[in-house]
């Protein structure tokens, strides 16, 4: 089994910054890639950022400029840097790790529990 753990939510001002974590543990051969999505209440989830084992990075328009994701500098984690925060911002935010198994030898997604990211005006 592979157990995604996210860190780092919370509230914040406009304009803030915030640092979210993601860590994968358990058994796996490798990880292929890491993304982060959002769900604002009433709202589908909305993809932000993909980083792949290579370092290829992906992100949505919307926070374009603004948001970074990268690698951690401990082993099988990457952060989602946020910058210049705004209201519409708020939501819970879910890390997808894309990971695989050593019995299917297939890439599956593992989905953490999520964190609230509250920007207040």
């Amino acid at each position: 089994q592979v157990h995604v753990e996210e860190a780092g939510g919370g509230s914040v001002q406009a304009g803030g910054s915030l640092r979210l974590s993601c860590v994968a543990s358990g058994m796996y051969i490798t990880v292929d890639a890491w993304n982060w999505y959002r769900q604002a209440p009433g709202k589908e989830r909305e993809f932000l950022a993909r980083i792949t084992a290579t370092r290829h990075t992906t992100y949505a328009d919307s926070i374009k400029g603004r948001f970074i994701i990268g690698e951690d500098s401990a082993e099988n984690s990457v952060y989602l840097q946020m910058s210049a925060l705004r209201p519409e911002d708020t939501a819970v935010y879910i890390c997808d790790v894309e990971a695989m198994s050593p019995h299917t030898m297939t890439v599956l997604d593992y989905w953490g529990q999520g964190m609230q990211v509250t920007v207040s005006s």
